[in-house]
């Protein structure tokens, strides 16, 4: 069984079924901590994947494969912010200054709770996805000019099975199995409604290209050597990736981030690159 990207077998079922049966108050967060020091699922920095572990876990409940103890907080997990506060309204006059006249202009990494949930809120009520949790590693940013917050980023975990992607990497599944943390998905931008800035958008991802290596370093000790996107057609037209060198590569099936559905019953959407290394593919097919 494949969950998360990761292949369970069955006497590794069984092992996380007799470590919930031995350990019957223990919590969730503690129960995958123990599975992944077992299934020895570390990150490249040897920290535990607990995220995805859990992520994992809940999955295989969902799927009758285990029995988990009920969560013990309501962390909203895959649910819609409900917040509305006064610090997301819009303000009472548009932004419009073009990028290039923009004064202190910058990203800002979102790194405590008050961030946290602006960020979701904004993303919730202002993004035609809406806010659900990003997997796995993460970085969030808001970008700034002054304190006035303009636009927003999210990074997370890149899709398990992309064909033109893949092809364009030339990686075979035991090279993309192991790599693939070092493609970091753009799962969201939003440049906030009231915000009307010629190039802002272009001026933003390239901006967001140089930073990200070394941010994701600073958090998670190793670089990612691509980012990737995916534009849902013909919603947007890309126009802003293709004019911050970002490289189009292809359509997906509509299969979903996992690819595992047979059925194409997700929008159709535009794949977008960016090498963050010169010797990327080099690098990815290792």
């Amino acid at each position: 069984m494949k969950y998360c990207g990761r292949d369970f077998s069955n006497s590794e079922i069984n092992h996380i079924r007799q470590l919930i049966a031995e350990n019957p108050q223990a919590n969730r967060l503690w129960l995958s901590k123990r599975v992944c020091e077992f299934l020895q699922w570390l990150t490249p920095a040897g920290l535990t994947k607990d995220m995805s572990c859990r992520v994992a876990m809940i999955r295989m409940h969902k799927d009758g494969l285990i029995k988990l103890p009920p969560p013990q907080s309501k962390n909203g997990n895959g649910k819609r912010c409900a917040r509305s506060t006064p610090q997301a309204e819009p303000p009472p006059y548009e932004f419009q200054t073009p990028a290039g006249d923009i004064k202190n202009l910058r990203l800002e990494l979102v790194t405590d709770t008050a961030q946290s949930l602006l960020w979701n809120e904004l993303i919730d009520r202002y993004h035609y996805l809406g806010y659900t949790p990003l997997p796995g590693a993460q970085l969030r940013y808001f970008a700034k000019s002054q304190n006035t917050v303009l636009a927003l980023f999210g990074f997370g975990a890149s899709a398990w099975m992309v064909a033109p992607r893949d092809k364009f990497i030339g990686w075979n599944h035991a090279q993309r199995q192991s790599n693939l943390h070092l493609v970091v998905d753009n799962a969201r931008f939003l440049i906030l409604p009231w915000v009307h800035s010629r190039h802002l958008a272009s001026r933003l991802l390239g901006m967001v290209s140089r930073q990200i290596a070394d941010d994701w370093q600073n958090r998670y000790s190793y670089r990612p050597l691509m980012l990737e996107t995916f534009v849902e057609t013909p919603r947007f037209r890309g126009t802003a990736y293709k004019a911050a060198n970002w490289i189009y590569v292809g359509q997906t099936q509509g299969r979903g981030k996992l690819g595992q559905s047979r059925e194409n019953n997700l929008p159709i959407k535009d794949i977008w690159l960016y090498p963050l290394h010169k010797r990327f593919q080099q690098l990815l097919c290792k």
